[in-house]
């Protein structure tokens, strides 16, 4: 079998496993949804495309592709950070292949060439195809505009290295973050250059990338064209080592931990115990101390931008970034509820409401941590930027509507999400739609009712109506998480099953 015969039946194989997910049926219903969520996202990015054109063509100070390089280190910072949401490291599918007579790197090579092929990386022909059909091809010709749409295209393949080797880097330690704190400020280096410390010189740095690309200089796609060799040499020597060192067990840990063993939640009864379970879990194993430690950063480093800066002042994105800080732990760990149960569920199954209490004991800690983004956002309050209402309104309609939706995955999980393996774990390169929808449901549609209520009845009157529903859902809480174990319960086998096959 050669490379590309090799290529090709990987390619199906994965197709085939995409298939016979235990999460399919859900998936494909959640797929559509997540393609018109893309396509209007196209929409939007040819929409932009259009109007800098229109504002380029009628400058007299910037040039077509001085534009398109000034604005390419915010795209590819953009593109960065979207990736995170839907694109996944090619090292989680590589464990059924290890003991077949291949090459010691053809897996990892099969993968990574996928990943420079996905549809992500064609998604920004949406912004650069119309610019340059009324900005560029006309003043350059169509040749350079090739060029320049090639240009661009390596810079996104590079990018897409760039991002699996920090995805997979991070997911062993959160201080490799700082390999991506230093290449930014690298970015951002040429602000410096000049009399005067401006973000336009970073901008006039970058332009006179396009003013050699519009003289037909060939560094530049030399410069791409390395960069996203070595970003892939790189990537692939990251992954290689880290499935290794990972069925080798050379990072396993043996030292011995003391951690505090809660036993005070024992008298809360049954829902205590399940309480101490949840906090143990999260303490004591990788992906979801991984998880929840990711979810505190981000509320943290989200609170102090909100605090300190006045880029989300305006009336929508104050109201969006304060539903998000309030809904980064439901999307990071809520959303995947009973997935890390998946491991041992049929211990859970031993007794009658086991899970009950289990879904009690969730609700009453996802609820509670809850009190830490709204201390942190609390300066906002002091500084006058937002109200003591609104952070309460918002606070108590997380922990009740938007936690009953979340909780509901719990009827519909059927993925077991391993405890400590994370590179070669079983079925953990698909994406879970289902739960993608879920998650863009519960931030956007509370933004609709809530811009409608604001421009209807104004703030207050939007405020203290979430404030009522929010409590409304929660003292509902025993009724609906009862709802949710019956319903459980009808589907018990069948989700037992499919928690089995996933581990």
């Amino acid at each position: 079998m050669n490379s590309l015969q090799l290529f090709k039946e990987m390619r199906h194989i994965t197709h085939l496993s995409e298939i016979r997910n235990a999460s399919y049926s859900q998936n494909r219903t959640a797929k559509v949804i997540m393609w018109i969520g893309i396509a209007l996202v196209l929409i939007y990015l040819m929409s932009i495309s259009v109007l800098s054109s229109l504002i380029v063509n009628d400058s007299d100070d910037i040039t077509a592709l001085e534009f398109l390089c000034s604005a390419m280190p915010a795209i590819l910072t953009i593109d960065f950070f979207a990736r995170f949401l839907l694109q996944q490291t090619p090292t989680q599918m590589v464990k059924p292949y290890i003991l077949l007579p291949l090459p010691k790197h053809a897996c990892i090579d099969n993968f990574v060439l996928s990943s420079l092929l996905s549809y992500g990386n064609f998604t920004w022909f949406a912004f650069f195809l119309p610019f340059c059909l009324m900005s560029v091809i006309f003043s350059y010709g169509i040749a350079l505009t090739f060029y320049t749409i090639l240009f661009f295209w390596i810079l996104f393949l590079a990018n897409s290295q760039w991002y699996a080797i920090i995805r997979t880097l991070s997911n062993v330690s959160v201080l490799y973050w700082g390999i991506v704190v230093i290449v930014y400020a690298l970015v951002c280096v040429p602000s410096f250059i000049g009399e005067k410390v401006s973000i336009n010189n970073v901008f006039d740095f970058y332009g006179k990338i396009g003013d050699s690309i519009a003289d037909g200089k060939i560094w530049p796609m030399c410069i791409a064209v390395l960069l996203m060799f070595a970003m892939t040499l790189i990537n692939r020597q990251v992954q290689y080592k880290h499935i290794y060192d990972e069925l080798s067990k050379k990072q396993e840990d043996k030292s011995h931990k003391n951690i505090q063993d809660f036993s005070f939640l024992g008298n809360w009864g049954e829902t205590g115990i399940y309480l101490q379970l949840e906090i143990k879990s999260i303490i004591r194993n990788k992906n979801p101390r991984r998880s929840f430690v990711f979810g505190s950063l981000g509320i943290f480093g989200l609170s102090l931008l909100i605090t300190f800066t006045s880029i989300y002042d305006t009336s929508y994105m104050t109201n969006f970034w304060c539903t998000y800080n309030f809904m980064i732990y439901g999307s990071t760990t809520v959303l995947k509820i009973m997935s890390n149960e998946g491991n041992y569920m049929d211990c859970l199954m031993v007794r009658k409401e086991n899970i009950l209490s289990l879904l009690k004991a969730k609700y009453l800690f996802y609820s509670i941590i809850l009190v830490f983004p709204f201390l942190l956002m609390l300066p906002t309050v002091i500084n006058g930027k937002w109200s003591i209402l609104m952070l309460v309104a918002y606070a108590t309609f997380t922990a009740g509507f938007q936690n009953f939706i979340l909780f509901q995955m719990a009827v519909y999980n059927k993925q077991t999400t391993p405890l400590n393996t994370k590179f070669i774990s079983k079925g953990a390169n698909g994406n879970n739609y289902a739960q993608m929808a879920v998650v863009m449901s519960v931030l956007f549609i509370p933004m609709t009712l809530i811009t409608f209520l604001e421009n209807l009845c104004g703030s207050t009157i939007a405020y203290l109506t979430i404030l009522a529903i929010g409590i409304a859902f929660i003292l509902t809480s025993k009724i609906w998480l009862r709802n949710i174990y019956d319903r459980m319960m009808k589907r018990r086998y069948e989700n037992m099953a499919a928690f089995r096959e996933s581990r």
